[in-house]
């Protein structure tokens, strides 16, 4: 028989190469071991301790109210973590200041060039008088810087000192809140990243696991 005669017919499908041994099909696991589930552990619940509850306090004359979360200028109301800081300080009333000191100055002008005489000249020395002490005295002004916003201004009458205390435990109890926000937002990241790792750490073992269970299947019997 010739070289030809014994090579198989060019339209014959090929056949599949039998296994080497039934020893490693008898060894080998029934479900590749890539397909083994991996626990992923989820993040915990991250419980820090409450804040401790503060009493509210409201001003002396009822215009502004401060809570644990919460304050309120005038019926209008705020979210202490949408504030950033408030701050309080003496404005003077300029129109008034100055429709004073202008005032005052012409009765005087009029009174020494004797276009006045002294009754009427002391009566408006002394309505400019009051006029000017007005504008000098002026108001508070509250301003709250909110997060991303807008600042928003406040007219508080009164002494000047009552509203820089009032502002100070105000500042406290945002930066409390803030703080406390920041702690609950770190924990839940270290949360969050120890679940990653732990599943990192899972996926290893599983892939090692399966790499060594395909080597004890191709290894031969004795």
């Amino acid at each position: 028989m010739n070289d030809l005669e014994a090579q198989p017919p060019a339209d014959q499908p090929p056949v599949a190469p039998e296994p080497v041994s039934g020893a490693a099909l008898l060894t080998a696991p029934s479900e590749p071991a890539a397909h083994t589930p991996v626990y992923a552990p989820q993040p915990a619940e991250v419980q820090l301790r409450p804040l401790p509850s503060l009493p509210p306090l409201v001003s002396e004359d009822g215009r502004v109210t401060l809570t644990d979360t919460t304050l309120s200028v005038r019926g209008q109301g705020f979210l202490l973590l949408e504030l950033e800081r408030a701050e309080v300080a003496p404005v003077k009333w300029i129109l008034w200041y100055l429709l004073g000191a202008l005032g005052l100055a012409a009765v005087m002008i009029a009174f020494l060039q004797n276009w006045l005489r002294t009754g009427p000249a002391m009566f408006g020395m002394a309505l400019t008088a009051l006029l000017l002490a007005y504008g000098h005295r002026g108001t508070n002004r509250l301003r709250l810087h909110r997060l991303g916003r807008e600042a928003v201004n406040f007219a508080l009458p009164g002494e000047t000192p009552p509203w820089q205390r009032f502002t100070a435990e105000v500042n406290r109890r945002i930066f409390r809140l803030h703080d406390h926000a920041a702690r609950e937002a770190a924990a839940v990241l270290a949360a969050a990243d120890e679940a990653m790792r732990q599943a990192a750490l899972a996926a290893q073992e599983a892939a090692h696991a399966a790499e060594h269970g395909n080597n004890n299947s191709l290894s031969p019997n004795p």
